[in-house]
């Protein structure tokens, strides 16, 4: 009887340290479609997880990979400001917003040895969310407050880099952490 109480309670960490850090990844994704695949890379090349050896999704674990998707980021967050740059919740826009989600859950959830499917549609739900929830905010502060949307942006640019930073400065190893010889 008591193992099995031990088993409970070792159980909830470690789909917490799955569940929560795929969220905020995903949510990011709905903020800056491009910003949380450049996170989770950045991670991920300087702490491999032996859950992405052999997964189509090793690649962000590469170092290069993180560099293009840093590029991508910012290069996002400029064109974010543009006006000929259609709204987030654009069809189009949107689905990349999803996919930017489901990419980020999967892969989190793959690095800690789970289900990349699970992962992939937690992520693609919780972007979906924060991209709706994100554009109401910042249309209506832009409405509120008269500023302009572009500058409710740069508000939410901070946000979005402040929040991948310390989404990735809090992550601890992997249990089993796999690092190339």
């Amino acid at each position: 009887m008591q193992k099995n109480s031990k088993r409970s309670y070792a159980t909830p960490p470690r789909r917490a340290a799955t569940f929560w850090p795929t969220v905020g990844f995903a949510t990011l994704a709905g903020m800056r479609s491009m910003s949380a695949p450049a996170f989770l890379s950045h991670y991920l090349s300087r702490q491999p997880h032996a859950g992405l050896a052999g997964s189509r999704l090793r690649f962000l674990q590469k170092p290069v990979t993180a560099g293009l998707l840093k590029a991508v980021a910012a290069g996002e967050m400029v064109a974010d400001k543009l006006p000929s740059t259609p709204n987030r919740i654009a069809p189009e826009v949107l689905a990349g917003r999803l996919l930017s989600g489901a990419l980020v859950g999967a892969a989190w959830y793959r690095s800690r040895h789970g289900s990349a499917l699970g992962g992939g549609l937690l992520g693609a739900a919780v972007a979906f969310a924060s991209t709706i929830v994100s554009y109401a905010l910042r249309t209506g502060i832009s409405e509120k407050s008269g500023v302009p949307v572009a500058l409710v942006g740069v508000g939410e640019d901070a946000l979005v880099l402040a929040g991948g930073a310390a989404l990735i400065g809090s992550r601890r190893p992997a249990v089993s952490e796999w690092r190339p010889l």
